[in-house]
């Protein structure tokens, strides 16, 4: 059931400091007056976007431009990771998510989404593919693509894509409409404009709700627009999803098997240039957002916090924002987002937040760095 969201308006108590050098920001959380602060790790990497984190604490972080880093010990590695796959770095394309996998001790994958130019026409469509690491971290060996979208196109709109595991085996992804609306979401048979799951190994679960039907067995959900944030909520372990509408109603959707998510079919947002493209915000058969943004934030990267160093977002939802260069803190009650709070304005195009081994939270900006949130002493 989706809660309208108005206007943001809500109060937060900032400080401003400069981007990338000491302690950026601060907010005071509104019910215990805790102040945090953020501070800068890593001001190398551009456009960074994937973050998560190996076993030992090593960090690994996706640059959209094609570029996998190992960040370690306190410092980015001199050179990246070698044997990255081919990635066609336009528009919106590029390098994307990274995750190791849950048993990565025992099996040592690691798991990246990218745009790929491998077939016959022109352009890309999003790719995930799995590989390892060699002894020494430095090059990527092993690799395997376990899924691949087509057909290619020389748009360079809407590749998604965030990656998350289930506890069951299972690995999904998003995969956003690549800019033709019209054709890809509303049809099952078409890959972009989906939700994906796999068996972690590449292979289709049978129980996923297209098998043995007219449609790709590998689509969980469709009817989707450009996924940017994926996390589980880590008490229902229902998949939540985060996407870019057009000129308003970006969402929050808790993706279902087999649900259809009405892009383009219905929407709260306009054409670019103001025009309506539907009339409808709900019709039959079609999911409504649990929570959607109007006017836009460009919604990217979001995590539910079950961090002891934030006790007072603990079961919360972060999402970052592209557009308002800030984090939104959603509180989330019985199963729910129920209002929202606006955090450190003016850090920068938030790519992506993560919650670290460590119990911090790590936030991606385009431009000023990656940064984690501490506590103010």
């Amino acid at each position: 059931m989706y809660k309208y969201l108005s206007m943001l308006l809500a109060v937060v108590l900032i400080t401003a400091c400069n981007a990338n050098t000491e302690p950026d920001k601060e907010a005071e959380s509104a019910d215990a007056g805790q102040e945090y602060t953020m501070e800068t790790i890593i001001t190398e990497i551009d456009v960074p976007w994937g973050l998560d984190w190996l076993p030992d604490g090593d960090m690994l972080v996706t640059a959209r431009s094609g570029d996998l880093w190992l960040y370690s010990d306190g410092s980015l590695a001199e050179e990246p990771v070698a044997g990255v796959p081919e990635v066609w770095s336009n528009g919106q394309g590029g390098l994307l998510d990274v995750k190791a996998h849950p048993n990565y001790e025992q099996n040592g994958w690691i798991y990246l989404t990218y745009s790929s130019p491998e077939g016959s026409e022109p352009g890309a469509n999003t790719a995930l593919m799995r590989a390892k690491l060699n002894e020494d971290r430095t090059s990527l060996v092993n690799q395997e693509i376990l899924y691949k979208a087509e057909p290619n196109t020389e748009r360079g709109q809407h590749f998604g894509s965030r990656i998350v595991f289930d506890n069951n085996g299972h690995v999904f992804f998003g995969i956003g409409d690549r800019g033709a609306r019209d054709v890809n979401p509303q049809d099952i048979t078409r890959d972009a404009g989906k939700i994906y799951r796999l068996n972690d190994d590449g292979s289709i679960p049978q129980d996923n709700p297209f098998v043995g039907k007219e449609g790709k067995d590998a689509i969980f959900a469709y009817g989707v627009r450009n996924p940017q944030g994926m996390a589980l909520h880590p008490e229902t372990g229902e998949l939540w999803e985060n996407e870019h509408g057009p000129r308003g109603g970006d969402e929050v959707n808790i993706i279902k098997p087999g649900n259809n998510y009405g892009w383009p079919e219905i929407s709260f947002g306009i054409n670019y240039n103001g025009t309506s493209f539907t009339d409808d915000t709900a019709k039959a058969g079609m999911e409504q957002p649990e929570w959607y943004w109007d006017p836009s934030i460009a919604p990217s990267g979001m995590t539910f916090v079950t961090s002891e160093r934030y006790p007072d977002w603990q079961g919360d939802l972060l999402v970052g924002s592209l557009k308002f260069s800030y984090l939104v803190l959603c509180t989330v009650e019985d199963g729910g987002i129920t209002e929202e709070e606006i955090l450190f304005e003016e850090i920068g195009r938030v790519r992506n937040i993560e919650q670290g081994p460590d119990g911090y939270l790590y936030v991606a900006t385009e431009g000023n760095g990656i940064k984690r949130i501490i506590a103010e002493q």
